[in-house]
């Protein structure tokens, strides 16, 4: 894959079929300013129209200290009402793109993410973080509410109850606790994070495309309905599956005992 130049983000192709995409504002903890919203946008509605190929993404933030430190406050300071909003239009969509991928998000939380920071790592598949990683959702203490699916993402991963305390209150938790809550998948070393993660990604790229991207819609819209209809979603993603290139070189592979050379067809 061969990536465009972005202002705000490093998009690579790290090896073949695995991209990683760094939000790249380090001296401003990776805020996210209306550029960055632009940029993500633009990485990933780009790949729900066409994945190019890719079998996992990694999400990560430049440097040490932040994932993402949520919205740029001073960009944000003295904005209107008008251009507060369409800013965060622009945020919105770029958070929807993401949950709308077609292709597994691994999000790498290395340090810390606020606000709109902890939204978007809740917008990927799953979350591993640093022993480092501190969370919140810290949008009322702006006199605002988390509108990056903060409010919804949330409650599906630590149960609402535990959700209301966190967003009403704005406490920051760790990510020994985010795990325990199962927000967050795995807690890493902070220097074994980015190894680790990058090692599941080439076992999820390792198995067959279509199946992982089936697989990943038929749970994606079946949690959201009761069992029978989600029943419904996954054979009707199950039947997308058998007529492909990938299933039988699947089958073979396993008679013939050896790896399985999956092409997405």
């Amino acid at each position: 894959m061969t990536s465009p130049t972005y202002e705000t983000l490093l998009v690579e192709e790290t090896e073949e079929q695995i991209a990683l995409v760094t939000l790249n504002r380090p001296a401003a903890a990776n805020a996210l300013n209306t550029q960055m919203g632009r940029d993500l946008l633009a990485v990933f509605s780009e790949l729900l129209l066409d994945p190019r190929g890719l079998r996992c993404i990694v999400l990560t933030g430049a440097g040490d200290r932040a994932f993402c430190a949520g919205g740029d406050l001073r960009e944000r300071n003295g904005m209107s009402d008008t251009d507060w909003m369409r800013q965060h239009a622009i945020f919105e969509q770029a958070f929807y793109a993401i949950m709308d991928c077609p292709v597994p998000i691994i999000a790498a939380v290395n340090g810390a993410a606020y606000g709109g920071g902890t939204e978007m790592a809740l917008a990927c598949d799953f979350i591993h973080a640093s022993e480092t990683a501190r969370f919140a959702l810290t949008e009322p203490r702006l006199g605002i509410i988390p509108g990056g699916g903060g409010t919804q993402n949330l409650p599906r991963a630590v149960g609402l109850r535990r959700a209301k305390e966190l967003i009403f209150s704005t406490t920051p938790f760790t990510a020994q606790e985010a795990e325990g809550w199962g927000m967050v998948n795995k807690v890493w070393p902070a220097a074994a994070l980015m190894p680790g993660v990058l090692e599941l990604a080439r076992t999820i790229a390792a198995n067959g495309p279509i199946a992982v991207r089936q697989a990943k819609r038929a749970m994606s819209l079946g949690i959201e309905t009761d069992l029978k209809t989600g029943l419904a979603i996954e054979i009707e993603a199950y039947n997308r599956t058998v007529p492909t290139a990938d299933r039988r070189e699947g089958v073979l592979a396993f008679n013939e005992k050896r790896s399985p050379r999956f092409t997405g067809q």
